[in-house]
């Protein structure tokens, strides 16, 4: 991990006004020669961040039988196939819960069903649920994905994704930054020459910039 971004989280924390509720940290990525009118010239990764998210990261879990009982005690919800069709003739209810949840996930046999009732809810959201195999731990699956955050530039040159928290050491800070640095300049075209530029600022502070 390079001291500039230790360097660059640490001038942001500093730099960043008391407030009287606990920041996020962002990271704003900025990106170049990039036909993002193509689809598969697009960011839209899944990164788990090694120190966290700082974060309380809503998850909503599908399931029925022993899968859900277990999801009880690490998800903020648990629906069944019945809570799923209610959804599907609920419109409002179905984009509320939408906007609410950072991730779903789904055992893979109610995939299907979920595609049929919440499919034009959930897919432009990029928010379809995560498919859990039969052999997957529920519990291990929630756990992981409450310190995952996801990368998604759509058509886009700018985006945003959370890093950590203002209370957050910048050390840890600055090992999720690499992290999901090391991810874009694997999965971009050029890799980091794809990157023109990055920033990480708290939700209310000045924009420092991350050099690469």
């Amino acid at each position: 991990m390079a001291d500039t971004i230790v360097d660059a989280v640490s001038r942001a924390l500093d730099e960043s006004p008391s407030r009287n509720f606990r920041e996020t940290v962002d990271l704003a990525v900025n990106l170049r020669d990039l036909d993002l009118n193509d689809p598969s010239k697009r960011v839209d990764e899944s990164v788990v961040l090694p120190s966290g998210t700082g974060q309380e990261t809503q998850i909503v879990v599908f399931a029925s039988g022993e899968t859900a009982l277990r999801a009880e005690d690490v998800a903020d919800q648990v629906l069944d196939g019945n809570d799923l069709e209610d959804l599907g003739d609920d419109t409002d209810a179905a984009k509320d819960l939408a906007d609410e949840t950072d991730f779903f996930v789904a055992e893979a046999d109610m995939m299907q069903d979920i595609g049929r009732y919440l499919g034009t809810v959930l897919g432009p959201r990029g928010k379809m649920p995560t498919p859990l195999q039969p052999d997957d731990d529920v519990v291990e699956t929630v756990n992981r994905m409450k310190n995952t955050v996801q990368l998604r530039s759509r058509d886009r040159r700018t985006f945003h994704t959370r890093v950590g928290a203002e209370d957050m050491d910048a050390d840890d800070i600055a090992d999720n930054i690499d992290v999901i640095v090391r991810r874009l300049e694997a999965s971009l075209e050029k890799g980091p020459l794809n990157i023109d530029s990055m920033y990480v600022k708290t939700t209310m502070g000045p924009s420092v910039e991350v050099p690469a």
